[in-house]
């Protein structure tokens, strides 16, 4: 198996600097300290793409651009626009297809891409990637990372090597050479939890994690535990999905609120909006879901959760509401709200689920409105259709998460 791994280098800022030269502006963001940065006014200040002048004053990817600007007083801070960076991404899907029909788009700037059976084709996979990473730059204008392997998990650790607009490789005759030595946290799905309870036991670089015993990091973190170990052996045999990946652990989507909410009936109406969004990917992918959670993060920024377990599989927007409010209304504290969040998970596909007798006739019939509307909104937009208790509520009927554009962020399953 020959994979390729493409990432997009700063790729919301690259994209938006692209489009305003190729649109007659002389300044390239990338030259300069820039971000694409959230609305302040609305809360959503965080960087979301920095470039790599950005990064030498210490600018990171996901902070507040308050905290960005204190190290960078000159930084430029230009507001995302997602149906563009969409737009970008959908082409270079579209130009990897014709290199191999097995391409996964991994998240809105990475893709993988199966090369094995085109190897016969195109010939050596390394000048292949070279000449891949340079037909990116001369017809689109943004440079990418390309990372070569014989599995997915070596090729996306490849593309993170140095950048931007470089080809790496990481067989697993490599991996000690060029993967061992890094720190623990470059490895992918170890996150900042888990680094803490990897240096309490003394592993501190990927190499420690490979030659430590399996029981004992089984013992420390469960299933995790082998699933990392795996990955820092080089171990990884999933496939490259065709397409979009398929969100089999769960579907969110969360909003951080323009104002701190302390009635329930305006908690009732951004949940609905929330929800909204949550079956309609959910309906989209194929699945119904039987677990609803909601999570809460108030004005001091604590947050907590409460989920529960459907008596039967559903991916119908009304039934997923009712069971959202409930779970809100059992969790809710009464203080101010500042962000929440709806989740569906134990997902199964459509074709798999059962539905309860009882009540059978309405499910159906939300069912099949539900899936009008669907198709409504993917014509002419979420606003075609909207609930009445959304009119002259200054609150958006379908709220997105990150952005007014639905599109596909980073995965965790490879």
């Amino acid at each position: 198996m020959i994979v390729f791994h493409i990432d997009v280098n700063s790729a919301y800022l690259s994209w938006e600097a692209v489009y305003r030269l190729q649109h007659g502006e002389k300044l390239d963001l990338r030259t300069v300290p820039s971000v694409i940065g959230g609305n302040e006014k609305n809360r959503h200040g965080i960087v979301l793409a920095k470039s790599i002048p950005a990064k030498k004053y210490g600018v990171r990817t996901g902070e507040p651009l308050v905290k960005a600007r204190k190290k960078c007083p000159n930084l430029m801070s230009i507001p995302p626009r997602y149906e563009l960076y969409m737009k970008a991404s959908n082409a270079l899907f579209q130009l990897l297809q014709e290199y191999s029909p097995f391409v996964q788009r991994f998240s809105v700037d990475e893709c993988f891409l199966d090369y094995t059976r085109s190897n016969h084709l195109y010939g050596d996979p390394v000048q292949v990637a070279h000449s891949l990473r340079e037909r990116i730059y001369q017809e689109f204008g943004f440079t990418v990372n390309i990372g070569v392997s014989s599995n997915k998990l070596l090729a996306k650790m490849a593309s993170d090597f140095q950048k931007p607009n470089q080809v790496h490789t990481l067989f697993l005759a490599e991996v000690a050479q060029k993967m061992w030595p890094l720190p623990v946290s470059d490895l992918f799905m170890v996150g900042p939890a888990t680094v803490r309870k990897l240096l309490k036991i003394g592993i501190t670089t990927i190499g420690d994690l490979a030659h430590t015993d399996l029981g004992l990091l089984k013992a420390q973190l469960k299933s995790h535990g082998e699933l990392i170990w795996r990955y820092a052996n080089g171990l990884d045999d999933s496939p490259v999905h065709v397409g979009d990946y398929l969100p089999h652990r769960g579907v969110g989507n969360g909003s951080t609120i323009a104002f701190d909410v302390t009635d329930k009936r305006t908690a009732h109406k951004i949940l609905l909006s929330l929800t909204e969004k949550v079956a309609m990917r959910l309906r989209a992918s194929g699945y119904t879901a039987q677990v609803v959670a909601v999570a809460i993060k108030n004005s001091s920024f604590l947050r907590y959760s409460h989920q529960t377990k459907l008596s039967a599989p559903t991916d119908v927007t009304n039934e997923i509401y009712q069971t959202v409010c409930r779970l809100f209304d059992e969790c809710w504290q009464k203080e101010p709200v500042r962000h929440l969040r709806v989740r569906v998970s134990d997902l199964k596909p459509c074709a798999e689920s059962q539905l309860l007798i009882m009540g059978a006739k309405q499910h159906s019939k939300l069912q099949s409105i539900d899936r009008t509307v669907d198709k409504l909104r993917k014509k002419y937009g979420a606003n075609v259709l909207i609930r009445g208790i959304f009119l002259h509520s200054g609150h958006k009927a379908v709220l997105g998460g990150v952005g007014e554009d639905d599109y596909k962020m980073m995965s965790s399953i490879l």
